[in-house]
């Protein structure tokens, strides 16, 4: 039995939650395991060890039903009640709970009039117009449930960046352990910090080959082997993931990670520019082309620096090889000094469980000390988003005089900015009037409803907001859910022109379900003197590790260090916020 965690107990509770609204249980039931997790999440003293010790009585929210089955899952690990509620369905019936735009209602709806159980039946069920008839659904609902299972469809052999890091660095400590590796890292698409990725590729240094690809093959993560060879292996995870491994001599280690690394259109320009030199490059190495060259004798290359500087060009990082000017800059010496995630000071768009966050303001703000951060703004979401517990005037005004009260007694620790998430609404006015907004130090505005509207009156919508002093920066601009929901559609230049133009900061929404600007988009914004801003748009403590994706990412976006917010200092940015927007210098 694995050591029970908080967040092993809450998930149990919140799938017990979601399996009771299912079924139609009282909402006050359903309500009572959804506070229930919540409380395991954030009360602050050791509520495993209470739960072993079946010492949980007084704990507001947790009554004596709630406490015996908290007992039971701390000390067993289980929970019957929860298998026995889980052993109704088909471990294929959850699947239907990853669609975009079907709650738990519709869910239970489906499943009580039609007996689907798996994506699959809904698809059949739709196309057969049988969902179009149930009572809360319709046409438009029907056709809107096709479309997000042919984005499920089409996005199958896709995975995350922060799930594929995880699986990619555990890999990869495997193999830097193990005896007849002389170097390893991995390549591919994830090197270079795409949002998405197909597989994993590792390249590995050795002069026993055909050992490492029998170790790559017998990893216990690995579901099935797809290929396996003397030099390459291929290689299936459990959630479905493909990895390779090459395994290649030391000398050409340097070629290999440069080749597989890519991007495609990348390698194909660099050996344009290396045929010009007189030089063939390839994943084994240079050699000469035709009868002469003028690199005589061919230098000798040990790491990838080497290869670029062979052809007469600064080092590309990873994440810029996308063909898309690195090559011209690298030749000009104009490659710019990337972003570092140690740079980042502190961060915005940050929640508690004020609104929909997993964590309280005390819970959020130690985390962030105990990462590092030097400053913290919560942005909770403001009253139009009700599925968020958004925040009335009164409770937002109430969380700024705690917030002054933390500031005044532990700022020297941690300074907490005061904002607001507030909803850009579907005429482009805000969720909150000016007057609540000039008490804030700063606000973040999004768009969380009314998706389907068309390009010239969402980008309208949006330079509403960007037009309003009060306005600090816009939050997840383009509302996409990777791999879930297509973005809305937006016009980015006239939006970027509005943000420069109005002193605006556009964030990195760096939550790996968005990565919202899009990285195609910062260097454009960047040269236009648009401000970026990296924000987890965190929920929970562990959510600020996101970060570290934002700062790859943005590094994709040619970013600098001096183009993004909150890798000043915390007395540069309390300037900042405090000068009049237009006027707003970094």
């Amino acid at each position: 039995m694995s050591e029970p965690t908080r967040e092993s107990l809450a998930a149990v509770l919140e799938e017990i939650a979601l399996l009771l609204e299912v079924e139609g249980a009282n909402p006050f039931k359903t309500r009572a395991y959804r506070n229930g997790a919540e409380i395991v999440r954030t009360h602050d003293e050791d509520i495993i060890a209470l739960a072993k010790a079946d010492k949980l009585g007084g704990i507001k929210g947790i009554g004596d039903a709630l406490q015996q089955k908290l007992h039971e899952l701390a000390t067993t690990g289980k929970l019957e009640f929860h298998q026995n509620l889980r052993g109704n369905y088909p471990d294929s019936f959850f699947d239907l709970f990853e669609l975009e735009g079907i709650g738990p209602k519709k869910v239970g709806a489906l499943h009580k009039e039609l007996a689907i159980d798996s994506i699959d039946a809904l698809k059949k069920a739709c196309e057969e117009n049988k969902v179009a008839g149930l009572s809360g659904f319709g046409k438009k609902t029907e056709q809107k449930i096709l479309e997000a299972i042919s984005r499920r469809e089409q996005f199958a052999d896709r995975f995350r960046l922060d799930d594929c890091t995880i699986a990619a660095e555990q890999i990869l400590d495997l193999l830097k352990a193990h005896p007849d590796v002389l170097r390893a890292q991995y390549a591919g698409s994830l090197r270079r910090s795409k949002e998405t990725i197909g597989d994993l590729d590792f390249i590995v240094a050795t002069s026993k080959p055909a050992e490492l690809t029998d170790f790559f093959s017998k990893l216990e993560i690995v579901r099935d082997v797809i290929v396996h060879g003397d030099t390459k292996c291929s290689i299936r995870l459990e959630n479905g993931l493909q990895c390779d491994l090459r395994a290649v001599s030391n000398d050409q280690f340097p070629f290999a990670l440069q080749y597989f690394t890519g991007s495609k259109e990348h390698n194909v320009a660099l050996r344009s520019l290396a045929l010009k030199q007189g030089l063939s490059l390839n994943e084994y190495g240079f050699t000469a082309a035709g009868k002469s060259t003028q690199h005589d004798p061919i230098p000798s290359v040990h790491d990838e620096r080497d290869i670029y500087r062979t052809l007469g060009l600064e080092f590309v990082e990873p994440e810029l090889r996308e063909n898309r000017g690195e090559l011209e800059a690298a030749d000009s010496g104009e490659l710019p000094e990337l972003i570092h995630w140690e740079n980042l000071r502190g961060t915005f768009h940050n929640h508690t469980t004020a609104s929909d966050g997993k964590a309280t303001l005390e819970d959020m703000a130690q985390a962030a000390i105990d990462l590092g951060l030097r400053y913290l703004g919560i942005a909770d979401h403001s009253k139009s988003s009700p599925q968020a517990n958004g925040l009335h005037a009164d409770r937002l005004l109430k969380q700024v005089e705690e917030i002054k009260k933390w500031n005044q007694s532990r700022g020297d620790e941690l300074h907490i900015f005061a904002g607001s998430e507030v909803d850009i609404l579907k005429d482009g006015s805000l969720d909150f009037d000016d007057e609540i907004l000039a008490q804030l130090d700063y606000s973040v505005a999004s768009v969380h409803n009314a998706f389907s509207l068309d390009e010239k009156a969402m980008t309208k919508r949006i330079i509403n907001a960007m037009e309003n002093e009060h306005i600090t920066m816009i939050g997840h601009i383009t509302g996409r859910i990777l791999l879930r929901r297509d973005a809305y559609a937006i016009n980015h230049d006239k939006l970027i022109d509005c943000a420069a133009k109005t002193g605006t900061i556009i964030e990195l929404n760096c939550n790996p379900k968005r990565f919202d600007m899009d990285w195609r988009w910062w260097h454009k914004a960047r040269d236009k003197g648009v401000i970026c801003s990296i924000n987890p748009d965190a929920h929970h403590p562990n959510q600020f590790q996101y970060l570290r994706l934002g700062a790859q990412v943005a590094r994709k976006g040619w970013l600098r260090r001096q183009d993004v917010l909150n890798t000043h200092s915390l007395e540069e940015v309390q300037t900042f916020l405090t000068t009049p927007k237009k006027e707003r210098k970094l």
